[in-house]
């Protein structure tokens, strides 16, 4: 057993996993791991603040995510955490003054924060999402939205390894399009009719490369669908319990979403189970999931989303073997 710890640090949010990782149903060497999770937290720092805007990333948010970073490193410490792997996502990629940024995680942390790739991302999120999953229900389309980026990524499952068909990340996310379009209280009609539009040009960039037509499941990780999970439930609060492995339909979808981009900004702040950190950005993400689900629909017939918990976090922890 290894104790492994995963740092991945969006655009919206910075997330920590601890995990224990085991090979093997019973300690065998069969190639099979299975992780424990010993701690999972997620904060939102918005790294990526106007970024779209500026090119650069701001003096307050890099101190927001190097309180978050320091915590996290404390926590590791105390958790007797044996090897750590940070990544690092859309907004570095695209500030200009991503070196102050590097600086800082590998003074905090102590090792090097990585910037991966769309494609390395996409990879670690479908690792992560269908680990638990059943392989007779693939092959799988996983999408993670985040606030920059949008991954797309199809591939089967074997129980053991994940063999990748295809997969892209385009630049559209819940922080990006939200201050790109949807900067009303709440959005206007015409705010939102260029959102949808400004998703569905960039999502047809993926569904373009990626053939999500051989694909049987959809399955939805990270932030953005959660929370639309828990929202439609009608949770009192987040519970990641039953929002992880529950479906949502197209219908449900489209019902949220109308009624996140629809409110206001308290509107959205009084549902309990949003994170005061995503209720000014949930909108944007939900409306880039509709857009999804009428591409799955059309592309691949698919109809109903599966809900994971497990995400790039777990594919990180699993990249550390």
């Amino acid at each position: 057993m290894a104790r492994l710890a995963a740092i991945d640090c969006g655009t919206n949010s910075i997330r920590l996993l601890v995990a224990d990782v085991t090979t093997g149903d019973d300690g065998t060497s069969d190639g099979t791991a299975h992780l424990r999770d010993v701690h999972r937290e997620m904060r939102i720092v918005r790294l990526g603040e106007g970024v779209d805007a500026t090119g650069r990333l701001g003096e307050a948010a890099l101190g927001r995510t190097r309180t978050a970073l320091a915590d996290y490193t404390a926590i590791c410490r105390r958790k007797g955490v044996e090897r750590v792997r940070m990544v690092a996502t859309s907004a570095t990629r695209d500030a200009s003054n991503r070196d102050e940024f590097f600086a800082m995680t590998r003074a905090v942390l102590g090792v090097e924060a990585e910037v991966i790739s769309g494609d390395e991302e996409a990879r670690l999120s479908f690792t992560g999402a269908v680990g638990d999953l059943d392989p007779e229900d693939g092959p799988f389309v996983v999408t993670d939205i985040g606030g920059g980026s949008t991954e797309v990524v199809v591939g089967g499952w074997d129980g053991k390894r994940a063999d990748i068909i295809g997969a892209r990340s385009v630049d559209i996310g819940c922080v990006r399009i939200t201050e790109r379009c949807l900067r009303s209280d709440p959005p206007t009609a015409d705010e939102t009719a260029a959102a949808r539009e400004l998703a569905a040009g960039v999502l047809g960039e993926a569904f373009a490369a990626v053939p999500v037509d051989k694909a049987r499941t959809w399955v939805g990780v990270a932030g953005t669908i959660t929370t639309l999970s828990a929202v439609a439930q009608g949770l009192g609060e987040y519970d990641a319990e039953r929002t992880h492995l529950s479906r949502l339909s197209d219908v449900d979808i489209d019902r949220t979403a109308r009624r996140l981009l629809t409110a206001t900004h308290d509107e959205r702040a009084a549902i309990g189970a949003i994170h005061p950190g995503r209720v000014d950005v949930i909108g944007g993400g939900a409306l880039i999931t509709r857009v999804l689900a009428e591409k799955f629909a059309a592309s691949a017939g698919i109809d109903e989303l599966l809900v994971s918990e497990h995400d790039i976090l777990d594919g990180i922890v699993l990249s550390l073997l």
